[in-house]
């Protein structure tokens, strides 16, 4: 998430990206939700005596030895973490974690993100992303170990903007790996697709903008027809829904982020009509646009 190796600890990340070159859809899809590594914390444990992760955390764990069972609450099997492993819950499923067969060491990273746009995308995730440590072309996961170490033992100034841009980083890579290895529908899949990811690209730059199906399927140099319906399969719903869905996270944060009457949402948004606008948020939010503003719902 760097222009260069020289600016790389202060780089303010991919916003800064944009004023260089265009985002590719997933870099795009990643700005829009705001994702930015956090924190880290180490911890030791002995079996028998499990770490909870509450829910509603977005967060890595890497092991530095030992093994790791690692339990997402509500799925029927652990999930088995070994030395130099990385397992990456970016839906921020409430979880535990548990040393077996001996001590073990692990650190943990954790996210911040723009919920509201952020909690429909990550969703589709899978709970717990597992990326082995070993293999060709998973260097970067030791590496990334050691460099996050440092930052951690031996903090310097500049610490915490390394070790956020280092997480930053080490979501990526897992999104890439995984991706490979999984054809499930959702925004990955299709913001991998190369005639997809200019509409991803397009709808997330600009949700407002008047689209219609054919726009969208001009983007992807497809007729209608054949551009839904691929759309659909890889996304898991048609267009209009995610660019409505997409419309709506937008609005959430405008809500909650400023201070802009509701009528100017709706309209940055790309709703002619307050009415309709307050009729479509309320049915995703559950709430009117004002009470969300306010704390309720979402």
């Amino acid at each position: 998430m760097t222009r260069s190796p020289q600016n790389f600890a202060d780089s303010p990340g991919l916003a800064e990206m944009a004023a260089d070159a265009e985002l590719d859809a997933l870099s795009e899809i990643l700005e829009t939700v705001r994702l930015r590594g956090r924190a880290v914390t180490r911890h030791d444990a002995e079996p028998g005596a499990p770490v909870r992760v509450p829910g509603g955390r977005r967060v890595l764990h890497i092991v530095e030895h030992g093994s790791v069972a690692l339990r997402v609450e509500g799925e029927s099997t652990d999930v088995a973490v070994h030395s130099g492993d990385m397992v990456v819950l970016a839906r921020g499923d409430a979880h535990t974690l548990e040393a077996v067969d001996g001590p073990a060491r692990w650190v943990t990273g954790s996210f911040l993100v723009d919920e509201p746009q952020a909690a429909p995308l990550l969703s589709v995730l899978a709970p717990a992303i597992t990326i082995t440590g070993t293999g060709p072309g998973r260097e970067w996961l030791p590496l990334s170990l050691e460099l996050l170490l440092v930052e951690v033992t031996d903090p310097r100034p500049g610490a915490a903007a390394m070790i956020s841009r280092i997480l930053d980083l080490l979501f990526i890579h897992a999104l890439r790996a995984w991706s490979t290895d999984s054809a499930a529908p959702g925004w990955l899949t299709a913001a991998l697709d190369p005639a997809l990811a200019p509409v991803l690209t397009a709808i997330h730059r600009s949700p407002a903008a008047p689209w219609s199906v054919s726009d969208l399927a001009a983007l992807a140099s497809m007729s209608r027809t054949t551009f839904t319906d691929r759309f659909t399969r890889r996304l898991g719903q048609p267009p209009a829904a995610y660019l409505a869905d997409r419309r709506l996270a937008r609005a959430a944060t405008l809500l909650r982020t400023t201070p802009i009457p509701v009528a100017s949402v709706a309209h940055q948004v790309g709703y002619d009509s307050e009415a309709a606008f307050s009729r479509a948020f309320r049915r995703r939010y559950d709430v009117p646009p004002l009470r969300y503003r306010k704390g309720d719902g979402g």
